[in-house]
């Protein structure tokens, strides 16, 4: 049976029981494999815009389970599935602005799914606000670790079709790349890892502040704004 590594299970603990599901951009493929191999998704789609992945995948998958008719899509995005087609659509491991390409190519399409469960490796503040501007909230954020990383996975369902209250709200005055977007007020609620989590994100902004006041021409506004944007952080350490 396939093991998981820390990022890819806390992808699939997203999943509920009997969910539907497709990997867009599976690459190795173990994702899908994992949760069909234990029932959880009776139903798993491998896709990838790359045929050199998807090929990773389909060996990967006929190694472990070679009489499976298991369902392999080469194509862009979401455009190998039809609406509805599965509940879940799981998009990890490419940048925040490419998902958003992709989930707003065909926004009807994309509002057809149950639930959207995506791990950006970056444009997060960029994800989280088209999100919230096209009809989505956001269920749930967890963080995990990969090697020296933290990432973000962002559970996210259309707006009023589902009876979970969401943990996010739109950000009056905040636009896609304010720090209110790329490490939010809800964060303290994504699990043991929040504190660490924002203690980074605060000494890459501490970093920023040195290099703009060592400068020879100091940016006074530039100084102003990252100040505010440490003094932001703060304040939400102080809430966990």
């Amino acid at each position: 049976m396939v093991k998981l590594s820390d990022r890819l299970q806390v992808l699939a603990d997203q999943i509920g029981n009997k969910e539907t599901m497709a990997d867009i951009g599976t690459d190795h493929g173990f994702l899908p494999v994992y949760l069909w191999e234990r029932g959880i998704s009776p139903k798993v789609i491998f896709t990838d815009v790359s045929a050199g992945s998807l090929e990773k995948s389909r060996v990967n998958a006929k190694m472990l389970y070679p009489e499976e008719p298991f369902d392999f899509r080469l194509g862009n995005g979401l455009e190998v599935l039809s609406a509805g087609e599965v509940d879940d659509v799981v998009i990890a491991g490419m940048g925040g602005i490419l998902m958003t390409r992709i989930l707003g190519k065909d926004l009807e399409k994309t509002k057809s799914f149950s639930k959207l469960i995506l791990q950006p490796r970056s444009g997060q503040g960029v994800l989280r606000h088209w999100l919230l501007q096209n009809g989505f909230v956001i269920e749930k954020e967890s963080l995990v670790r990969e090697g020296k990383y933290i990432c973000e996975v962002i559970n996210a369902a259309p707006e009023g079709t589902r009876d979970r209250a969401p943990v996010s709200r739109k950000l009056e005055g905040c636009g896609p790349e304010d720090i209110e977007y790329e490490v939010p007020p809800w964060i303290g609620m994504a699990g043991p890892l929040a504190k660490a989590f924002i203690e980074n994100r605060i000494a890459v902004e501490m970093r920023i502040l040195s290099g703009l006041q060592k400068s020879r021409t100091p940016d006074r506004k530039a100084i102003q704004s990252e100040k505010r944007r440490i003094a932001y952080l703060k304040s939400l350490l102080g809430g966990i």
